[in-house]
């Protein structure tokens, strides 16, 4: 019998580790292929020992440290190890694994996925945040310690499963659904609500990504992590509007030939092709898309005035240095402040905006941070400015 490939998900309790686990539950407990190493959640405490449970996870970890002693009584007496606070959850990073899962959202997830990276691990890349803010550094130490980037957001991994001859691209093609604001007018997204801006029409995802989706700086997150993982300029990635989500990205090469990888919005798709790599396996009971039913696919070019959040991720990558962890740290800060209903949804790219056009006048815009504090450093500051122009309680 071949060995069990061991498996730990870092933000277990998420939209995508609970596909994740699903993917891995679906192996059935009589020929399973994954052996659970560890599981981590911020702060949902009974959904994390419920899946460490089910899972039978050697070690689940949560980052909220008042609630460890909970966690502690939840996994009492079944052999489950409990451990909590943030250091935990990097230690969970490091613990030896073939795969870890990262799906903790934001920059916060990324101390754990350097940790992942320093073990020599299979990086399921789900924290598209980290690759944004310091791609260039955690490229330098996989090629370090042999690890390597296997993306799960799904236009990512459309475009890893179809880039077969990198020398020979010419463009790579992000699709977008157009999110729930699509055919909005600006007078509707000035008055939108949280609750409005998170019914994505295509996928059930957290609350942050949902809204990064609304304005589509989601996408444009996702330009700046394309340009990085796969090593190409931002002027040969284009963006496609293509509001069935059934074409997931496209790789255009030299030859006119253009491939796509195709499927319903699932991310256990995604999940399962990272999580198997380099095979495949099958996922029993999920629906199977059916071109002739769907019967149409759209397209269209993304609207920039309307969505400003593009413009300015090109912008950020163009300028590189620390130009995208400044339009990455600003727009959490900003979303995190719409979601509290403290300003309306348009002035979430208006101040990422505001802020990035600061750090790009200043004297350091163009240097690179040499290390990962230094990433930290122009985090902070980001947020500092965010924070300050909202006039919010630091």
């Amino acid at each position: 019998m071949s060995r069990r490939t061991r498996v730990s998900i870092l933000g277990a309790t998420g939209s995508v580790g609970e596909s994740a686990l699903s993917v891995i539950g679906s192996q059935g407990p009589d020929s399973p292929q994954f052996e659970v190493v560890a599981l981590t959640a911020n702060t949902k405490v009974e959904a994390l020992a419920a899946a460490a449970i089910a899972a039978r996870a050697e070690v689940a970890a949560i980052a909220d440290e008042t609630k460890y002693s909970l966690l502690k009584s939840l996994l009492a007496g079944t052999g489950i190890e409990a451990a909590g606070g943030h250091d935990a959850v990097n230690a969970c990073a490091a613990r030896p694994a073939d795969v870890v899962v990262a799906g903790i959202v934001g920059i916060a997830g990324l101390p754990a996925t350097l940790e992942a990276v320093r073990q020599g691990a299979r990086v399921a890349l789900a924290n598209k945040e980290s690759m944004v803010c310091a791609g260039p550094l955690l490229r330098s130490e996989a090629t370090r310690t042999g690890a390597k980037f296997l993306p799960i957001d799904s236009e990512h991994n459309a475009i890893f499963q179809v880039l077969d001859r990198p020398a020979r691209v010419e463009k790579l093609i992000l699709t977008a659904s157009g999110g729930p604001f699509r055919l909005a007018t600006n007078a509707a997204m000035a008055a939108a609500t949280p609750e409005q801006a998170c019914a994505h029409p295509n996928w059930m995802m957290g609350a942050k990504i949902s809204v990064d989706c609304a304005t589509m700086m989601n996408k444009g997150l996702e330009l700046i992590e394309a340009a990085y993982l796969f090593d190409v300029p931002e002027e040969r990635i284009d963006v496609l509007v293509h509001p069935q989500s059934i074409i997931h990205s496209l790789v255009a090469y030299d030859d006119g030939s253009v491939l796509a990888q195709l499927g319903l919005p699932d991310m256990r798709t995604p999940i399962s092709y990272a999580l198997a790599w380099p095979d495949r396996m099958p996922l029993p009971g999920m629906e199977r898309l059916d071109l002739a039913k769907i019967g149409r696919l759209d397209f269209g070019p993304p609207d920039t005035d309307r969505f400003p959040a593009l413009r300015l991720s090109r912008a950020a990558v163009s300028a590189g240095g620390g130009a995208p962890i400044v339009l990455n740290g600003a727009n959490e800060v900003a979303v995190a402040a719409f979601l509290q209903r403290r300003i309306g949804f348009l002035t979430i790219a208006q101040v990422a905006g505001e802020v990035l056009d600061e750090f790009l006048g200043g004297a350091s815009a163009g240097a690179a941070p040499g290390s990962f504090d230094e990433v930290y450093e122009t985090d902070r500051w980001a947020r500092s400015r965010t924070i300050e122009k909202l006039k919010l309680a630091a």
